[in-house]
């Protein structure tokens, strides 16, 4: 349709609703390649046999036995719609130029995937060709050192050292600690230092160890922190327990909060008496409850 087809004279003499059957039965045939052809049922469903007639008789439809030169003959309660093959293209014309559509696609898809595949193909060269420069530079390095020869005038060896034949006991160089150290440079604790510190770890480890050795490393040194600062071991390793029962990482801040959850022990007491089933109060509600008892404390403030 174009836009003089609202004062088209075929259109105004058959009126509103057979236009309506003319618009859905066009694009029916345009969609299924009838190439204006109109069965008889579909004329019915989106019809009546009224507006079919009136479509005849404005010269918009043909029925069976018609003698328009121009437009095929219908089968029997079928129709056709005048001149549709002037408006729109035939069926083979169609279906042509789908396959040509198809047929570009599938080209282009070959065309992409083949310069995909030299894209992937010349990067994995590269990387080939660069390993292999560097196995051959790495052989060359080794065989060329191994022809070096260092005379005795290079690298102090010309003559003895000030250390040679020197005692090893005596050297001023300290001896290392035999104690592995995960990172951290604090002092040593007084009450056990990073002796303890990896004494402790280790025995956390084994119980609630999880992680990669970073987070071992993590936990070794924050419990270093916290030795090196005075911290009591026995409170610590509570400290630690409570930790691992839950899924809380180790860390200097997760060690304050669960501190701050145990009470100290008396002097001279072996056990660390902990209430696991005591509530903990987040920040909002424990600044409340602080809030709540000195009201109750200071009658000034009660008064307020």
């Amino acid at each position: 349709m174009d836009d003089t087809a609202h004062a088209h004279p075929k259109l105004l003499k058959a009126g509103n609703p057979a236009v309506g059957l003319w618009m859905r039965a066009g694009a029916y045939a345009a969609q299924h390649l009838t190439e204006g052809t109109v069965p008889g049922v579909v004329a019915q469903l989106y019809g009546t046999a009224p507006q079919a007639r009136k479509l005849v008789a404005a010269g918009l439809w043909h029925a069976a036995g018609h003698a328009c030169p121009r437009c095929p003959q219908p089968a029997q309660g079928d129709y056709v719609m005048h001149d549709f093959l002037v408006y729109n293209p035939t069926k083979s014309a169609v279906e042509k130029d789908r396959e040509k559509a198809a047929d570009r696609q599938r080209r282009a898809r070959e065309k992409a995937s083949g310069r995909q595949n030299q894209t992937r193909n010349r990067s994995d060269q590269t990387r080939e060709s660069n390993s292999f420069t560097g196995e051959r530079s790495a052989e060359n390095v080794e065989s060329g050192s191994e022809n070096i020869e260092f005379p005795d005038l290079f690298a102090g060896q010309e003559g003895a050292s000030q250390r040679d034949g020197v005692d090893p006991s005596q050297s001023p160089r300290p001896d290392p600690s035999p104690t592995t150290s995960y990172g951290g440079s604090n002092p040593p604790n007084p009450q056990g230092g990073k002796g303890a510190a990896a004494a402790l770890v280790d025995e956390w480890w084994s119980t609630y160890g999880r992680g990669t050795a970073q987070s071992r490393k993590t936990v070794h040194r924050a419990v270093e922190d916290a030795l090196g600062n005075g911290l009591d071991e026995q409170l610590l390793a509570a400290a630690l327990d409570r930790l691992g029962q839950t899924s809380k990482p180790v860390t200097g801040g997760t060690l304050q909060f669960a501190l701050s959850d145990i009470r100290r022990p008396a002097a001279g007491a072996a056990v660390i008496p902990l209430n696991p089933n005591a509530p903990r109060l987040g920040r909002a509600a424990q600044a409340a409850a602080w809030m709540a008892a000195a009201v109750e404390n200071n009658p000034q403030e009660n008064v307020r």
